[in-house]
């Protein structure tokens, strides 16, 4: 063989070698064993969490079922109240909340030969609980939110990188009864290459509009959570920032401690409840809503020039609040047509006495 056909053949191998390493990285990147964990699933129903139980019996088996009784009746209590305004009402038959309870959910249990310690979550089913609550069907919504938990531990910004321990916290929540709608990836396919922490630092419209048309959502909500260790095995503080939108534009924040990492992950579950709180805070004062940028029509297309428009004049807007009166008019008597104010989202709760539910 030629000097020139044993090079091309040497070539040929070599770019072979090439691109089946880069696609075993390329596969490695996509199909990682340890990407995240899958959100559990959200329904509509009434949750109650944190219920605190103590039973005992012959059995272990009789003592927990004692405790479970018991948290149904003290979860009703709780739901009473919190839809209420603090209310307190009498107690239902077991029978009845036999039948409106959907599911017990276990957040922390000792069980002994004679006794049951636990922590438990109760879950009402909507639709017979909202008609025993007097409660209607409508409820304030939010758009889908694409949801992008970024983790800062060690100097390191991860989301689907690895199985983040926030991650984990946000997959555990029960969304179903909460006003945001979350879209809530977990790293599957190409998740952890589209969905990275230097995506929210990003504000090219195209490629959000790209990622958000793939999940389904109108916007996304940034709750970013650094935790900082003392020592290994130490306390841990949290600091928790909420944020959302293309611009990452901050709406609230808080801090948190654990005393060891042992109870990091309850500390997590409690952030994630006041991070939705926040969320849903802002939905009601309208602040947040899908960015106007994000929503154009597919077959218009947007120049430069009036895209910092757009975003100009909502800043000025979210500063300055609408246009006086007397600036409109000035405006329609010229012919001009004044840009109007995007509608604020209110929430209003009315409590009235009826005969019943139905009324």
């Amino acid at each position: 063989m030629s000097f020139l056909g044993t090079w091309k053949l040497r070539w040929t191998a070599l770019v072979a070698l090439v691109t089946v390493a880069a696609g075993a990285v390329l596969y490695a990147q996509i199909e990682g064993e340890d990407r995240g964990v899958a959100p559990i699933a959200s329904t509509g129903d009434f949750e109650v969490s944190g219920v605190k139980v103590e039973a005992s019996g012959d059995t272990p088996e009789e003592a927990r079922k004692k405790a479970w009784e018991e948290a149904q009746r003290l979860g009703w209590q709780k739901l009473y109240a919190r839809t209420h305004g603090g209310a307190q009402t009498a107690p239902l038959a077991d029978s009845t909340l036999n039948d409106i309870v959907s599911a017990i959910v276990i957040e922390q249990e000792q069980i002994g030969p004679k006794r049951y310690i636990a922590t438990l979550g109760v879950l009402f089913d909507r639709a017979r609980t909202g008609s025993i609550l007097g409660l209607g069907g409508d409820r304030l919504r939010s758009p889908p939110m694409l949801l992008l938990p970024i983790q800062i531990s060690g100097g390191v910004r991860q989301v689907f990188e690895t199985r983040t321990e926030w991650q984990k916290a946000w997959a555990r929540y029960n969304a179903g009864d909460s006003a945001i709608d979350y879209v809530r990836p977990y790293g599957s396919g190409a998740d952890s290459l589209l969905l990275t922490a230097g995506q929210a630092q990003r504000r090219n419209r195209v490629w959000w509009r790209m990622i958000l048309d793939q999940f389904g959502a109108a916007d996304v909500v940034i709750p970013q959570a650094r935790l900082i260790r003392q020592w290994p095995g130490g306390p841990i503080t949290g600091q928790f920032s909420a944020r959302y939108g293309p611009d990452n534009r901050y709406i609230g924040g808080f801090v948190l401690q654990s005393r060891s990492g042992e109870d990091l992950a309850q500390m997590l579950d409690r952030a994630v409840q006041r991070m939705d709180q926040l969320f849903v805070s802002a939905l009601s004062q309208g602040i947040l809503r899908p960015d106007r940028s994000l929503t154009f029509d597919d077959q218009v297309e947007v120049t430069d020039a009036e895209l910092e428009r757009l975003l100009a004049e909502e800043a000025e807007l979210k500063a300055n609040g609408p246009r006086p009166q007397s600036e409109e008019s000035q405006n329609a008597s010229s012919g001009e047509t004044a840009p109007s104010a995007p509608a604020a989202l209110i929430s209003v709760s009315i409590q009235f006495d009826a005969a019943d539910a139905a009324a």
